[in-house]
């Protein structure tokens, strides 16, 4: 009988040979399937055995907690691990594999798994401090993130918004005067257990935060002093020993994440105080970098948020400089994410222990919890950390090799298929599919010319706009095109040039540049357009564009020479506001818009003019574009399409 082998090295993100077919995120250490054979149980979990053993050699020491082997045959379906959170790992795995195909039974490939993390700590966090989130909300992207094997939910509870946590001792504190947003609304110390309890049976950890000395606007508005004051640091303790004790007593919540971050510390005292009586009621302390200063030994765990954070060495450090939702666009961002390490290395080492994906909710954002998770790139992102943050292996970071798709090689055939299981993923989960406005962009082709000077005049007309009068008749050598690949490109990206690489090796402000690709479709069609060429992030206070335009650059539209006209923003306001709703600004959140392509070629040139990348409108500029036809209701590819520049499959 023979056996397909997926063979895998730790540096390499591609299986050395790709025989078989494997539909988990993420992507298991070692596969083995046997060709064509599969097994179906009409009760998995009566087939299902579970023995506690030594693993084979091979599987590093700092994963053996969550490694596990698991054996599916005709006969029944094994787990062997050394740990119960092993367990919980495959049984996360089973339910990838299994596909209800008839009534009576699911069915499994028949396989082996060998299977570890490499890093032991992989988190997702949510700001529920400036947006309050309900309790059943929070329990379903847990459930979601569990699903990829994360094992941290860092909970952002308090904010300069409003303190989220119950106090019976400070009731004050919850008053709804004290809130700025959702005022009143607080998580009760019931439902903070119930989380922490739900949290546990998920297989993950639950990491509140408790935001100190910054960010506590609501603090001092309740008390009308500061927390570094010794008034401040009194009530701060008591609010601390009444959540520890109430809220977070389980085993299960090893540490108090205590802030610093983004405040000046004028009580050289407040810190060390704060560390110590969070220790002294059985907690470890977490806490951001950039903030307070620690040597080794005076904190417990480290998180870097910034591209100034930096790891406390022989201190368990996560990962979460690059790693803000809130900023990143749907398509370009989680590729950079797929192909980054953590913290500058391919595994876990003495200090690096992993990362975490954050959503930061600065602005408010119209619409229920699916839009907002939509235009945080939720789905795309929280798969694409989640393979990165399991398998390991890479060897670049995020600002590296950035948010470019690889042109060919090993590399795209490894987003290729990443992308494969991702849309296996939403079309199983009900869940996912309602959050996942994403679709295949690997074999989204374009050429990108040269930047033409505009001396800041952005309506300015340039040579490639001839292809709007000779179809099909575009000069590459002639503008100095290079080829890219994706549904969203960033020209410089949103962190801008030696921070994050985009297109252009170093940008220039007051340029022109066009993209241009053709779209064969099977026949004529309608199909929906997903188009934008600012990405608003939720931390920003951007004002919309002008009505019937796309941004305030002159960007244009054209498919087949006719333009295409961006959507009627809802939002006229003028003056920047974190508190006017960003509503449909981001192409997340609003139909497709309603495109018809004819049999054959079809043409679509973009001009993407910049002037300054931070202007009074827009603090942060994205020269960047997102262009790609979709189904007309958005949930899936628009059929048969082949993109190529040259007009010849690829």
């Amino acid at each position: 009988m023979r056996k397909l082998v997926f063979s895998f090295s730790l540096a390499g993100l591609l299986p050395q040979v790709l025989l078989a077919v494997c539909n988990v995120v993420p992507l298991p250490q070692r596969y083995e399937e046997e060709k064509g054979k599969s097994a179906e149980f009409s009760n998995v979990e009566n087939s299902v055995s579970v023995v506690f053993e030594k693993l084979p050699e091979g599987v590093p020491a700092h994963a053996r907690g969550e490694a596990y082997q698991l054996e599916i045959s005709q006969n029944g379906i094994r787990i062997e691990c050394e740990s119960p959170a092993g367990e919980v790992r495959a049984r996360q795995t089973l339910v990838q594999l299994g596909e209800k195909k008839a009534a009576a039974g699911t069915f499994f490939p028949v396989c082996k798994i060998l299977d570890w993390p490499a890093y032991p700590l992989r988190g997702y966090m949510m700001d529920v401090g400036r947006r309050y989130v309900p309790l059943p909300e929070l329990k379903v992207q847990i459930r979601q993130a569990a699903r990829l094997k994360y094992n941290v939910f860092h909970w952002h509870l308090t904010e300069d918004i409003g303190w989220r946590l119950q106090s019976k001792k400070h009731a004050e504190l919850n008053d709804p005067k004290n809130f700025i947003r959702d005022r009143g609304k607080i998580y009760t110390f019931d439902e903070a257990r119930e989380l922490a309890e739900f949290c546990q049976k998920n297989g993950m950890i639950l990491l509140p935060e408790i935001d100190m000395p910054g960010h506590s606007a609501a603090f001092s508005k309740a008390f009308g002093c500061d927390m570094q004051s010794e008034k401040g640091m009194a009530i701060l303790k008591e609010l601390l020993d009444e959540a520890i004790r109430e809220a977070f007593p389980s085993d299960s919540v090893p540490y108090i994440h205590i802030g610093t971050d983004e405040v000046k510390i004028t009580n050289p005292d407040f810190v060390p105080e704060m560390v110590a009586f969070v220790r002294s009621r059985g907690k470890k302390v977490a806490t951001w970098n950039p903030g307070a200063h620690y040597k080794p030994g005076e904190i417990d765990m480290v998180q870097m948020w910034s591209s100034r954070g930096r790891p406390l060495a022989g201190t368990p450090s996560l990962d979460c400089r690059l790693h803000y939702l809130n900023h990143f666009d749907s398509f370009a961002d989680p590729v950079a994410v797929f192909f980054s390490n953590l913290g500058g290395v391919p595994e876990a080492d003495g200090t690096i222990a992993g990362g975490v994906v954050a959503i930061w909710n600065d602005r408010l954002v119209a619409g229920n919890m699916s839009d907002l998770l939509a235009q945080n790139a939720y789905f795309p992102a929280l798969c694409a950390f989640a393979e990165t943050a399991w398998r390991g292996g890479r060897t670049v970071y995020f600002r590296e090799e950035g948010t470019n798709i690889p042109l060919s090689g090993e590399k795209l055939d490894a987003f290729r298929d990443f992308e494969r299981r991702m849309m296996v993923l939403k079309n199983k989960n009900a869940d996912f599919a309602e959050v996942a406005r994403y679709i295949p962009q690997a074999d989204v082709r374009w050429l990108i010319t040269a930047p033409f000077p505009n001396a800041g005049e952005l309506d300015r007309t340039f040579p490639p706009e001839e292809v709007l009068k000779n179809p099909g008749v575009f000069d590459a050598k002639k503008f100095g095109a290079r080829e890219a690949r994706g549904a969203g490109i960033y020209l410089r990206h949103v962190w801008g040039e030696g921070t994050v690489a985009g297109f252009f090796k170093i940008p220039s402000a007051n340029n022109t540049v066009y993209a241009y690709t053709r779209v064969f479709s099977p026949k004529a069609q309608q199909v929906g357009l997903w188009a934008q060429t600012q990405n608003y992030g939720r931390s920003e206070a951007d004002v919309p564009p002008l009505q019937g335009k796309w941004d305030f650059r002159e960007s244009r539209f054209w498919l087949n020479g006719n333009e295409i006209s961006p959507p009627r923003w809802e939002n006229t306001h003028s003056g920047r506001s974190n508190e006017i709703p960003l509503c449909n600004e981001n192409f997340e959140v609003r139909p497709p818009l309603s495109v018809k392509l004819k049999k054959g070629w079809n043409d679509v040139l973009i001009k993407l003019p910049v002037g300054s990348f931070s202007d009074s409108r827009t603090r942060l500029v994205k020269w960047m574009f997102t262009f790609v036809f979709v189904s007309p209701d958005g949930n899936a590819s628009a059929e048969g399409l082949i993109y190529s520049p040259e007009g010849k499959p690829d």
